[in-house]
């Protein structure tokens, strides 16, 4: 018999995936938690039944979260991960050696338990010393830090269920309270291309456009999530994400990627048009 994992991306669209074997399931004190391993994808991680991440396509999305900004931020010291219990964010960021301190919250301290045992290739960072993990609700978490972070990265799950209070102006406005005078602001942006995934991006966007003077939208093709049309958001209270962009800077850093290149940087942040008419209606 087959077994596949299906994942509705709207009443009439849904993405399967044939899966090898159910690895892990769990309901924790916060949300369903599975792991699947399957042939054309790897191992994938499932919240409430929607995909998270595969191990095939997972440094797309994990990429362009942190190495935007630390191309463009010429001094990143001390950062906040909001959510981002696979690790594949802080994978990503201790790569950078300049980097001192790494706070990750995470709500759910059994997400990162479980990705530490079953998706070792995001959760190989949760050791290094400058990192510091804190088990809590991200929204109270940023209640209290006053100029602090020079980069915060929201990577969060969908705007519902316990995700849902890190797309409010109550959090972007604590954000912005956070970071240091020119520190930055990224977050998961949603999907332009289903209807009520737009809605969400017109949400998201209008929120964040009201708390920073820097609000930019840009792009990355990730498969397996809903349309393949991802977005991330680029908020700062200094710093334009292509105009300040340190190219060379960056190049010099000899890091590793698999995705991100400082030409995509540049060519991620020109929007199709139809994109560009969601974020104008609300700028």
């Amino acid at each position: 018999m087959e077994l596949w994992f299906s994942e509705k991306h709207t009443e009439n669209v849904k993405l399967s995936i044939k899966v090898s074997e159910h690895l892990f399931h769990e309901q924790s004190g916060f949300q369903q938690i599975d792991v699947f391993d399957s042939i054309e994808f790897g191992r994938f991680l499932t919240l409430d039944g929607y995909m998270m991440l595969t191990e095939k396509d997972e440094f797309i999305y994990h990429e362009m979260m942190v190495h935007v900004p630390m191309a463009v931020h010429p001094s990143i010291k001390r950062v906040l991960i909001i959510g981002a219990g696979d690790g594949g964010v802080l994978r990503e960021l201790i790569k950078y050696d300049y980097i001192e301190k790494i706070d990750l919250v995470e709500i759910d301290a059994e997400v990162i338990k479980v990705c530490r045992e079953y998706l070792p290739f995001t959760a190989c960072g949760f050791d290094d010393e400058r990192v510091n993990i804190t088990c809590q609700d991200g929204l109270k978490f940023i209640r209290h830090p006053h100029d602090e972070y020079d980069l915060i990265i929201v990577d969060s799950t969908d705007p519902f269920g316990p995700g849902e209070g890190l797309f409010t102006r109550e959090f972007y406005g604590n954000c912005y309270k956070a970071l240091h005078e020119d520190g930055i602001l990224i977050n998961q942006h949603e999907s332009p291309f289903y209807k009520e995934d737009a809605a969400a991006v017109t949400y998201i966007h209008k929120r964040i456009v009201e708390s920073f003077e820097v609000a930019r939208v840009y792009q990355a093709h990730i498969p397996t999530y809903p349309s393949g049309h991802w977005l991330f958001g680029f908020a700062s209270k200094k710093y334009h994400p292509v105009k300040d962009m340190r190219a060379s800077e960056w190049k010099s850093l000899n890091i590793k990627t698999r995705y991100y290149n400082t030409n995509l940087h540049l060519g991620s942040f020109y929007l199709p048009n139809y994109v560009e008419e969601l974020l104008v209606d609300v700028e």
